[in-house]
């Protein structure tokens, strides 16, 4: 329509066509589903469940793979990104001097700069960064562990030499720090601390490891500490919220076993024994209903069953060879009765029953689709879409791709390779780092840089 022609119409004329427009507008928004927007404020998500909560994604990825919105240049570390009001954070390490090797027996001295670099989410433009010097005497040292954790105005870090900070996520001013090794005499575990910090309330989460110390609880505001439990080194597990009916528990997986303890006073409530080689508890338990399953290495594993009030817990079976599936670096999924995971002994994603620890199918395609025998640590990342049976897997070849889990079959809805695999581990090249997914996007780092893909559904 031209210009001129417009003063033609009546007022009369003009008001019912807004009307009409605005009737049109109304039923396209109410056959048009909504995207739900999500963040992703820490390890395995807002929720610490490792579901991504948001509608209007891809339900497959199509042969041509996804663009990329944007990438950055970053450096060393395993801890994975985290998103949270328009901004990325990820920890780094910038080595300057010393040799890095793996050597899961050995620990390799350097120098260099932990650091936290914020990006702006839509463009990857950097905001700010944070950083301090710090040498690193600890076992496969290419960076820090543990994914940054937001809380409102304030994002939390934990490096692998025990450096907890707590930072505006403003502009990365300090607000209050502790060094483990220092105010609590806490021995460096070999492969640095992994805990990745969890906030409930008023308190913040974390393993530091020694006498009456395996966990301490810290208030969030200042620092200071409000509760300290546990005999027990400080592992490799992220503590994380047990919830049974209205109750809530701080789930703990220490080196000397799983725990159940009150969120405020940090008595314990009930615990399972379970002592993994090597103090090797690191994948936090799978839960489903009041089932918990925890693995460590080799054949260490338990399920166990926890009374209507969770305070008490009953076995139900142990691991054997050959049956149930024994995690290390990405935790595993319990979903209809079924727990899925990628196994540290052979290297593939398993799933079994869980009534019974009887294995259902095994394969490679989640991990690396070219093995045909093993592979030792092998990794997958698993991030359920919602409440479907659908999830994004992530793989330690770097690849992306969308698979329905079921007590059947691993069945594969496209991938494609989106990042290189620019660590070492047991002579093959891994990228050992968790995705985050937010705003309709995914966030993928390795030694390098960090990469966002586009997940809108095509309309």
């Amino acid at each position: 329509m031209r210009a001129s022609s417009l003063f033609c119409i009546s007022p009369l004329d003009l008001v019912s066509r807004a009307r009409s427009n605005l009737l049109v507008l109304g039923m396209v928004a109410a056959t048009t589903p909504l995207a739900t927007a999500d963040d992703w404020s820490g390890w395995m998500g807002d929720q610490r469940d490792g579901v991504y909560r948001e509608s209007g994604v891809i339900e497959s990825i199509p042969d041509s793979g996804l663009k990329p919105k944007w990438k950055a240049s970053i450096a060393g570390g395993y801890a994975g990104p985290s998103v949270a009001d328009g901004r990325v954070f990820v920890f780094d390490y910038a080595r300057r001097q010393g040799e890095a090797f793996n050597d899961p027996g050995k620990r390799a001295d350097l120098t260099g700069d932990e650091r936290l670099i914020v990006l702006d989410s839509e463009t990857g433009k950097e905001l700010w960064r944070h950083e301090y010097e710090r040498p690193y005497s600890i076992s496969y040292p290419a960076g820090p562990r543990c994914t940054p954790t937001i809380d409102g105005d304030r994002v939390y870090i934990l490096g692998s030499e025990g450096d907890l900070r707590c930072l505006s996520v403003t502009d990365g001013e300090l607000i209050w720090s502790r060094n483990f090794p220092k105010d609590f005499s806490a021995e460096v575990p070999i492969w640095g601390f992994s805990a990745h910090p969890l906030i409930e309330g008023d308190l913040l989460y974390t393993m530091v490891g020694g006498d009456g110390q395996g966990v301490v609880a810290f208030d969030k505001m200042t620092g200071e500490v409000r509760w300290k439990q546990l005999d027990s080194n400080a592992g490799y597990c992220a503590p994380s919220i047990l919830k049974q009916g209205d109750q809530k528990q701080l789930l703990v997986f220490s080196p000397t076993g799983i725990h159940g303890l009150d969120l405020l006073s940090g008595e314990p409530i009930w615990n399972v024994e379970l002592s993994p080689m090597f103090d090797m508890s690191i994948a936090i338990p799978a839960i489903e209903g009041n089932r918990v399953y925890a693995s460590g290495i080799r054949t260490e594993s338990v399920m166990f069953e926890l009374n209507e009030n969770a305070t008490a817990a009953t076995e139900l079976w142990r691991g054997e060879r050959d049956h149930s599936v024994f995690s290390s670096n990405s935790p595993a999924v319990f979903i209809d009765g079924v727990v899925y995971g990628t196994d540290c002994n052979v290297g593939e994603l398993i799933a079994f029953d869980a009534k019974d620890s009887d294995r259902l199918w095994s394969t490679f395609q989640a991990t690396k689709p070219d093995e045909k025998r093993f592979i030792k640590h092998g990794t997958a990342f698993l991030t359920r879409i919602g409440d479907s049976n659908r999830f994004f897997v992530f793989s330690e070849n770097g690849d992306l791709m969308i698979a329905t889990l079921s007590k059947d079959r691993f069945e594969e809805h496209g991938r494609f390779h989106a990042i290189e695999p620019t660590q070492e581990a047991f002579g093959r090249s891994v990228v050992w780092t968790h995705p985050a997914y937010a705003n309709q996007t995914v966030f993928i780092r390795n030694d390098q840089e960090i990469v966002a893909y586009s997940l809108v559904k095509p309309e």
